[in-house]
């Protein structure tokens, strides 16, 4: 026996050889052997190829650091004592260019501390000399499956990152970010605030999340919390006994169970109050619930996603949120940007929606010209993706026959918005009253209609009336001229 532990010169150096069953592969597996010893390395190098594996092996730890850089290897059998860079140097070097390789190491007998060491670097498994040769391959297979399995993990994870990127359609740096994001914290089991002005579409990133993770076969269990009141909002989410409560017949389980293993996504979590909130911090520290009536808690296993719509931190510091809360929920932020801030995927949303209405609604979409789609992007659509989706649900039907779809939204111009603002900053500088306020926009909306009072009206939100009325008062105030077109001074 020499200082490694394994007899030389003769095929007992790897054991007798039983005949163990061929691994059929679904491919032909490449293996770098890594071995210093001739006739070790030439015994593996034999029983290797018999088996069918494509086989390249080197004496040194320098060696197999140039053959790992120069080509990508499915499996590494790599002995541990090896004279200059030892085993687990390469072990150590290796994945950063070998990411998908199996490491398998070989040690003398007595050197087992070495090899959980290089289990700890990311060895898949260790054999000790002398060994059998049956036993390795053995153990070659269930490396070999073991990295098929992974294979199909990744790649699965890659349809379904196309399919959530698809039913989000997007692909400006704002929403790439998002995706981004999304697949960050998906594998992990960090909880996740999504926030986002409404119509953004904050539900769709968390269930992306959740069919991005490894919970994606557990439920996925949405609650708006805005909907409902504090004493029906503690009995969804956490469940009640039976008697719990006058009209509890019967006992119920609570959402947080009904999401055991997935996720529960909670919206407009600003809404909640101080009771719940209490009440949500102790079953994320603790990992239990306890429903009402209830006197033993009841562990819990799930993911929790919330969103907003409001600015948490201003709510923190007004008092309206609790501080400890906060700081539990925004683990990982996650920000929806306003279809403002995306506008090269507005054509690509409507014309998602319009194929998807027409279909639904079983009429020939009419066709989005290129004037349609420019005003469309010019618009800065206030109640963003979902009322872009209103609309063009809205024009596929009205126009269903049609040559085209004109830009037609329920929500006021660009140009009113735009003097909406202006109108609220003069104000502000100014210090005007409401009154006077109310006057400027009802005259800056009349002129933008040029006088259209019927038009106006609507986009105002009043009858023509009230309008009336008030062009009346203002008349006779002086502040416009008696046709009407014209302000006073």
């Amino acid at each position: 026996m020499n200082e490694k532990g394994t007899a030389t010169g003769s095929r007992s150096a790897v054991g007798d050889r039983e005949q163990a069953p061929p691994y059929h592969a679904p491919r032909t597996r490449s293996v770098l052997v890594v071995e210093d010893e001739t006739v070790i390395r030439d015994l593996l190098v034999e029983a290797l190829s018999e088996e069918g594996y494509r086989v390249h092996a080197v004496a040194s730890g320098e060696k197999a650091l140039e053959a790992l850089q120069e080509r990508l290897y499915d499996l590494v059998l790599l002995d541990l004592n090896l004279p200059g860079i030892g085993g687990l140097e390469v072990l150590r070097t290796a994945p950063s260019v070998q990411t998908d390789a199996q490491f398998l190491v070989m040690t003398a007998f007595g050197s087992v501390d070495t090899a959980v060491e290089a289990m700890k670097l990311g060895a898949f498994d260790y054999v000790t000399k002398p060994f059998q040769m049956d036993a390795l391959l053995l153990t070659l297979e269930r490396a070999c499956r073991e990295s098929d399995l992974h294979r199909e993990v990744a790649q699965l994870r890659a349809r379904v990152a196309d399919e959530v990127r698809n039913r989000m359609v997007g692909r400006s740096p704002p929403m790439q970010r998002v995706f981004d994001l999304m697949e960050r914290v998906a594998p992990t089991r960090a909880s996740a605030l999504v926030v986002g002005e409404t119509g953004t579409g904050k539900e769709l990133v968390a269930r992306g999340i959740h069919d991005l993770s490894n919970r994606a076969r557990k439920p996925f269990v949405a609650l708006n919390c805005s909907a409902l009141p504090e004493t029906l909002l503690e009995s969804e989410l956490f469940g009640h006994t039976k008697g719990a409560f006058t009209g509890a017949v019967q006992g119920k389980r609570g959402l947080f169970e009904m999401a055991a293993g997935g996720t529960l996504f909670l919206d407009e979590i600003s809404a909640v109050s101080s009771a719940i909130q209490v009440k949500l911090l102790r079953v994320l520290q603790e990992r239990t619930i306890q429903p009402v009536g209830g006197r033993e808690p009841i562990p819990v296993d799930f993911r929790l996603i919330v969103a907003t719509n409001e600015d948490l931190a201003e709510r923190v510091r007004s008092h309206g949120f609790r501080e400890d809360l906060y700081y539990r929920l925004n683990v990982f932020p996650i920000r929806v940007p306003p279809l403002r801030e995306r506008v090269e995927d507005i054509p690509l949303l409507a014309n998602y929606f319009r194929l998807r209405f027409g279909e639904e609604n079983d009429v020939e979409p009419p066709a989005l010209t290129r004037e349609t789609v420019s005003r469309m992007m010019a618009y800065p659509w206030p109640g963003n993706v979902r009322e872009l989706e209103n609309f063009i649900e809205r024009a596929v039907i009205m126009h269903a026959g049609s040559r085209s779809i004109p830009f037609e939204p329920q929500g006021p111009p660009v140009e009113k918005l735009a003097q909406e603002r202006e109108l609220a900053d003069q104000g502000r500088l100014e210090g005007w009253t409401l009154d006077r306020l109310e006057r400027e926009y009802i005259l800056e909306t009349l002129e933008l209609t040029r006088w259209h009072q019927g038009e106006a009206a609507r986009i105002l939100g009043i009858n023509r009336r009230t309008l009336y009325r008030k062009l009346k008062r203002y008349r006779k105030e002086g502040v416009v001229g008696g046709e009407g077109g014209d302000r006073g001074p």
